[in-house]
């Protein structure tokens, strides 16, 4: 473990042009480490736009203040290698880093969308051009480096060597810390007329609300009794079966939309018996961690980063989603205080603060290829 006092002096720049939702709870349990952090932000929105131009507006930025750090911190959203070319020399050679939230390799399209590749291999330099990439999962580290080795194949003569190897060679894996005090702070709630389903992720298509929705509309129609509360984040622009569901299973929610405050949300989650997903892409699963830390049993799929994080007991395979669900719903069983907090306390930035630390405090330089 770092000294505290030894580092307390270290300067670092956190850049991030899409701070909102994980990226920003991730920031804001960083910042309790023991440097002297300044960020630079822009709310989440426009997230091509924001990779497009960030790193020359982030480049001009440093040019204008004069300002220097000891270390350098990006999100993804940063295209790294142009912001090195870009921006004052003494860049290129202090330690940056660059936190994977997620990777563009393994971001599920739209039906009607054409991937753009664009930004996958924004991805790539950018983990090139870091001295310490890090990822927030195993999945996310594996999926970003199998895309790595499928574009190759598409790249005709212009073969990279092993840029695969370089990146993991360099890489670590850390989870995203998260502050539980809110949902520790509550007690259990008492007296549920029956099991309360809860969904706690974006309202956006890549976490296959279809599936979920289509799947209560069942259990409803079988007289299955269960009441269900939607929380998660939603945009102008939503997929349709949220309506959909706001009038099949009216006489079933209990809340829906964004919850305004960190203790609403807790209050929600401590209401709530099941926690699902039904992703066709997680690279981490945050929100349902805070659910299992509340006491909801998870159902989740088994793939994606989930059989990192919990029991194999907690996860269902392609095609028995109605099944166990059902089987969650007729057993109605919480977990316990105990295996809730053994399951999470993992994830707490009380555990993964001296991770962090050592991951800021040590890095070196390593960009030459």
């Amino acid at each position: 473990m770092i000294n505290p006092d030894e580092y307390r002096d270290l300067q670092v720049l956190v850049l991030e042009p899409y701070y909102g939702g994980s990226h920003k709870s991730f920031l804001s349990g960083l910042s309790k480490l023991p440097f002297k952090f300044e960020f630079i932000t822009f709310p989440a929105r426009k997230w091509k736009w924001r990779m497009r131009l960030a790193a020359p507006f982030y480049a001009r930025k440093l040019c204008e203040t004069g300002r220097r750090f000891d270390r350098i911190l990006c999100s993804t959203f940063v295209d790294v290698a142009a912001f090195r070319g870009l921006a004052p020399a003494w860049v290129r050679s202090v330690p940056l880093l660059t936190y994977f939230h997620e990777n563009q390799f393994a971001y599920p399209m739209q039906v009607e969308d054409e991937r753009d590749f664009h930004f996958a291999l924004t991805n790539m330099t950018t983990a090139l051009a870091s001295d310490c990439p890090a990822f927030n999962s195993e999945y996310n580290l594996k999926s970003f480096l199998q895309g790595i080795e499928k574009l190759q194949k598409k790249s005709y003569d212009l073969k990279l060597d092993n840029p695969s190897d370089t990146i993991r060679t360099r890489s670590r894996v850390i989870p995203p810390g998260i502050d539980f005090s809110a949902i520790d702070a509550l007690e259990e709630s008492d007296g549920r007329e029956a099991p309360v389903i809860l969904w706690n992720h974006r309202w956006e298509h890549d976490k296959n609300p279809g599936l979920f929705f289509k799947t209560l509309f069942s259990l409803d129609r079988k007289g299955i009794d269960f009441r269900l509360v939607v929380l998660g984040e939603s945009f102008k622009t939503h997929p349709a079966i949220f309506d959909e569901a706001g009038k099949k299973l009216s006489h079933k929610i209990l809340h829906s939309g964004y919850a305004g405050s960190r203790l609403d949300y807790a209050r929600w989650l401590r209401q709530s018996d099941i926690v699902v997903s039904t992703a066709r892409h997680e690279f981490f699963g945050m929100s349902v961690i805070e659910a299992v830390r509340a006491g909801c049993r998870p159902l989740l799929p088994k793939r994606l980063s989930y059989p990192e994080l919990f029991p194999e007991e907690f996860l269902y395979d392609e095609g028995d989603f109605e099944y166990r669900l059902t089987k969650e719903i007729l057993e109605n069983k919480r977990l316990s205080p105990g295996r809730a907090n053994k399951l999470t306390e993992p994830y707490s930035w009380d555990k993964l603060m001296p991770a962090y630390a050592s991951w800021i405090a040590d890095a070196c330089m390593k960009t030459i290829l």
